[in-house]
């Protein structure tokens, strides 16, 4: 019996204190329903912002990473070991200063070699110029002498062809003439015969008569000396034949002589004009090998600018055994220690340009078309919370990547208190449109049904009227409306409950303005 009765106790007790929770639940359940009720038939609590007159800008935001605008890898032209270098990340270094140090035994050789090559090439130029005037006065003066040449044996050939027909002329006059002394020989021997017959005639009768006795011995003796006489005639005409042509035969042979030896004095003649005219071709050969004379005089000068080339490379080669820091900087890389052996082009130091950086970005093709040159931006960088810095854009990458079909933007900044270090990560803002003077409301006024678009106006009785608006160009934060309210009137930002059109409501909180109209 006791047992029961301790476990009924318990059970009664818990039972109760339910009866009770659900009362209570039931009278705070009613209590919300009044309240609620009230609240429904009470004014609704909104918050209200102005209409206004300011800027709509279009901003559009990209991730970029600051970059050095020169980044240069310092690398010698000439291999050798590396017999200075002092400088480590993060030493700053200004332009002009040594920073490394090559070997120059090997480049040094080749600067010796290199000028005495040209000293030689030199003295070749110098001994060919000394000897261009005497060879120059030696040809000039033997083609003078060759012209004078040709032109005395042509005197020569001339006067022996002169000599030649004078004497064959005279030879010939002189066969001429004793030809006509033979006829006269033998007109002679004629006329001598002819008396001879006559007088041998005459003594043939004479002789006849005197054996007859009719005359005188006397006429026989004077008509046989008479024969005799006449005989001797004979002989001495033909004697003077036979002499005038032994003189024409001598005549002939003179003739044939004169014409041999001054046809042979001819051919001798041309062939002393023919010598000297060669003479005088070789003394021109030599005047026209002057030009080559001065070809050669070229050839030299072009050896001795040679070498003096090849002797300013080789200095040019040793001073590419310093290298010196081309910009003021920061060194941000060191490859190489000294003593090493450093290959040409091979990198030993990296040093940065940061007196101003770049923020390279990647924007696409709509935001592309409206970036230009110089146009301002906004950068917020990770490293730096809380702080905005200006800076504007300085190149634009007119191809797209084929991949990505975006374009890289780069944006300047001026680094004079040495904030940004390559490799920093920031947020670059580019404004790209901007509705100047434009009516404006807050984008949490803005509603849409589907009757259309419109907001909430609250007037000076704090009763709510609906006013279909027409929007225009927005920004994150506001939104141009083109028709429909005007500056200064108030729209429904926020409210607890939706708002009805003429609902008289309640104002909570403070105005939101956005910022001061512009």
């Amino acid at each position: 019996m006791k047992r029961r009765t301790y476990i009924l106790i318990p059970l009664l007790v818990f039972g109760a204190l339910i009866a009770w929770r659900l009362g209570q639940k039931r009278a705070d359940l009613a209590a919300q329903t009044a309240m609620r009720a009230a609240r429904m038939k009470a004014p609704p609590l909104v918050v209200l912002a102005p209409v206004q007159v300011r800027d709509v800008t279009h901003t559009s935001e990209a991730t970029g990473t600051v970059e050095a605008p020169f980044n240069v890898k310092i690398a010698p032209k000439v291999a050798g070991r590396v017999d200075f270098l002092q400088v480590r990340e993060g030493d700053r270094v200004r332009k002009g200063q040594v920073l490394v140090r090559i070997d120059p035994s090997e480049v040094e050789a080749n600067v010796q070699q290199a000028a005495a090559s040209l000293a030689e090439a030199q003295y070749r130029l110098a001994q060919a110029q000394l000897n261009q005037g005497p060879t120059n006065v030696s040809v000039t003066t033997q083609l003078r002498q060759q012209e004078a040449s040709v032109a005395s044996a042509e005197a020569d050939y001339r006067q022996v062809r002169t000599n030649y027909k004078a004497q064959l002329a005279a030879a010939a006059a002189s066969v001429t003439d004793a030809q006509a002394k033979i006829d006269n020989a033998k007109a002679a021997i004629k006329s001598a015969q002819a008396n001879l017959d006559n007088a041998t005639t005459k003594y043939n009768r004479v002789a006849s008569l005197y054996q007859k006795g009719y005359v005188a011995a006397q006429d026989v003796d004077d008509a046989k000396a008479a024969v005799s006489v006449q005989e001797a005639a004979v002989d001495i005409a033909r004697g003077q034949l036979n002499s005038t042509t032994a003189q024409k035969d001598a005549a002939e042979q003179q003739a044939s002589i004169v014409k041999e030896k001054g046809q042979a004095d001819i051919e001798a003649a041309r062939a002393k004009v023919d010598q000297a005219q060669a003479s005088l071709e070789y003394a021109k050969a030599n005047i026209i090998q002057k030009p080559a004379y001065q070809q050669s005089l070229a050839a030299l000068r072009a050896s001795v600018a040679a070498e003096r080339a090849a002797l300013r490379s080789a200095q040019a080669r040793r001073q590419d055994t310093v290298l010196k820091s081309p910009l003021d900087g920061f060194v941000t890389g060191r490859y190489v220690d000294p003593g090493a052996m450093a290959s040409a082009g091979q990198p030993i130091l990296a040093v940065q340009f940061m007196k101003q950086v770049w923020v390279t970005i990647a924007v696409p093709e709509e935001i592309y078309a409206r970036t230009h040159i110089g146009q301002p931006a906004r950068v917020a960088l990770d490293a730096l919370p809380g702080r905005n810095f200006t800076g504007s854009i300085i190149q634009i990458n007119p191809s797209a990547d084929v991949e990505s079909r975006q374009f890289t933007v780069r944006v300047i900044m001026s680094n004079a208190e040495g904030l940004f270090k390559p490799g920093m990560f920031g947020r670059v803002f580019i404004e790209t449109d901007r509705v100047r003077d434009a009516v404006v409301v807050p984008r949490e006024a803005v509603q849409r049904d589907r009757f259309g678009t419109y907001v909430t106006l609250v007037d000076r009785l704090s009763k709510a009227k609906r006013r279909p608006v027409t929007p225009g160009a927005d920004d994150a934060r506001f939104v141009a409306i083109e028709q429909g309210v005007r500056p200064g009137d108030r729209v429904v930002t926020m409210s607890a409950f939706p708002v009805r059109d003429g609902q008289v409501v309640r104002v909570g909180g403070r105005e939101r303005r956005g910022g001061p109209p512009r």
